[in-house]
């Protein structure tokens, strides 16, 4: 969700692969083209618990150069991990690179390193921002350029139930709690800049 945002705001061109229409419609709502709906398409990168299948990386990979113009892509986002790391490595242009910032699937990523070492790709791992990139992040979001993605926030109480829904994917987005402020809205400083982004800064919660 973020990604996207800040892909679009520096000239890039995201393909976005999402597992619903729903995540699909947000997408573009953002202003993305491209979008893949792993689930519509059925992409099965494992045959079984221990056999990855090259011929679905393959598939994938020419559904993404539709969109291309028949090139790889620079930059994998890599978000699931174990579930999709070997396609994205392969997926990849060479010299390009694969950014690893999570594993909801699983830690223990497997890649057939070919695809890696002859092809001159790297793989960086990434947990957001140093200070200064954070800053500059968010002066973006204060600036209106990038705009939150919170779709829905819970009470402290409810945590556990905050961690299920984000556990079993039935959120959009991101969530938050509410740990120490009583309701929502209260760090709003301009609330005439806030009405004029309102519905982008909804987008996430109109789903």
């Amino acid at each position: 969700s973020y990604a996207t945002q800040f892909a679009l705001a520096g000239g890039a061109n995201p393909i976005c692969v999402v597992s619903s229409p729903e995540k699909a419609d947000i997408c573009r709502a953002m202003g993305a083209e491209a979008v893949i709906d792993r689930n519509a398409e059925g992409y099965r990168f494992w045959k079984d618990e221990r056999t990855q299948d090259p011929k679905e990386w393959k598939r994938f990979g020419k559904r993404i150069r539709e969109f291309t113009g028949g090139e790889d892509i620079d930059i994998v986002f890599e978000h699931p991990g174990r579930e999709t790391f070997g396609a994205s490595v392969y997926v990849t242009r060479k010299g390009g690179t694969i950014t690893t910032c999570a594993s909801t699937s699983g830690y223990m990523h497997e890649y057939d390193n070919r695809y890696l070492w002859m092809s001159l790709k790297r793989i960086i791992g990434s947990h957001f921002a140093n200070y200064r990139e954070a800053w500059e992040a968010n002066r973006l979001i204060a600036k209106g350029k990038i705009h939150p993605t919170l779709s829905k926030t819970y009470s402290l109480e409810d945590t556990g139930q905050a961690a299920y829904d984000v556990h079993r994917n039935l959120h959009q987005g991101k969530v938050g709690v509410l740990a120490l402020a009583p309701r929502e809205g209260l760090g709003v400083r301009d609330q005439e800049m806030r009405e004029q982004h309102i519905d982008a800064i909804n987008r996430f919660r109109n789903v």
